[in-house]
């Protein structure tokens, strides 16, 4: 069977038995809707009409060999929103390629009857739309792998963002207290907020706790060093607060030089440091509540 034929085919299958290919398929679909509960009915089924349509006229106009051609454009665009929909809905690779590979049986189906029993025809026509629905599946999955990647992506800066708060202790007194590990992506992040609540608030002394941080090696410690330099390029002096035995061992094993930087065991001490630099003090004003 030549290619030509194949379309006429394929074609002719789904023009003439369209109603039916799209209540099965959708039926298909709705089979697994507990999968993704999310998925409304009414989309589903906009998305399904709307590929059929694009998926016949390109069968119709389009070569079957070079899936690149204009006419495959509108098919992908399709699975581009589907893909996206159902990535943004946190589902599953298998449950986004579903939309693709369920439209295989009641296509089959339908070839089978436009066989009439030519079985050299319908394996045929079985194939070249195996080939067609496995490429546009695999594609919808590269599509869903795109859009979960930036997702996560998004996810991963906004995590950055809300693990690197800076809070004003006193007037023109800053901490950034720090959890986890520091690398370079975080640095920046926290480099960035830093800088960005200096300007802010005028603030001459800005507490870094790595109380929360549960190894400083070589690394670690250059990134400190360059935060403490930014934040002194912006008018403000630096206290690094958090400063355990184990990590105060570990900084002279690595012979890393704080210089003049001020350190102290806890947040406490390092506040209080600040408040002397910056000729303040807390004062009891009345006796502490009993309880």
């Amino acid at each position: 069977m030549t290619t030509t034929q194949q379309n006429k085919t394929l074609y002719s299958a789904i023009e003439t038995d369209q109603a039916n290919i799209l209540t099965e398929w959708i039926a298909e679909q709705k089979k697994m809707m507990s999968q993704y509960g999310q998925a409304k009915e009414q989309e589903l089924t906009q998305q399904c009409q709307t590929f059929l349509q694009h998926f016949l006229a390109a069968i119709r106009e389009g070569n079957l060999d070079n899936m690149q051609s204009p006419e495959w454009r509108a098919t992908y665009a399709v699975l581009e929103d589907v893909a996206t929909i159902r990535g943004e809905m946190g589902l599953s690779p298998s449950e986004t390629a579903t939309f693709v590979f369920s439209f295989k049986r009641p296509l089959f189906a339908s070839l089978a009857r436009m066989a009439d029993g030519n079985a050299e025809a319908l394996a045929a026509a079985v194939w070249e739309a195996t080939t067609l629905l496995d490429r546009l599946g695999l594609y919808t999955t590269e599509v869903y792998t795109k859009i979960r990647e930036g997702v996560i992506a998004r996810q991963q800066e906004d995590m950055l963002e809300l693990s690197t708060p800076v809070v004003t202790l006193a007037p023109g007194i800053l901490a950034l207290p720090l959890i986890g590990t520091l690398d370079s992506a975080r640095t920046q992040v926290v480099m960035e907020t830093l800088l960005q609540t200096i300007m802010e608030t005028g603030s001459t002394i800005a507490i870094i706790d790595i109380t929360g941080v549960p190894t400083v090696d070589t690394l670690v410690a250059q990134h400190l060093l360059k935060t403490v330099t930014a934040a002194r390029l912006m008018g403000a002096d630096c206290i690094i607060s958090g400063i355990r035995p184990q990590i105060a061992q570990t900084i002279v094993h690595l012979g890393v030089e704080l210089g003049d930087i001020a350190t102290k065991a806890t947040l406490a001490g390092a506040f209080k440091l600040a408040l002397d630099r910056s000729g303040l003090s807390i004062v009891k004003t009345k006796p502490a509540l009993q309880i």
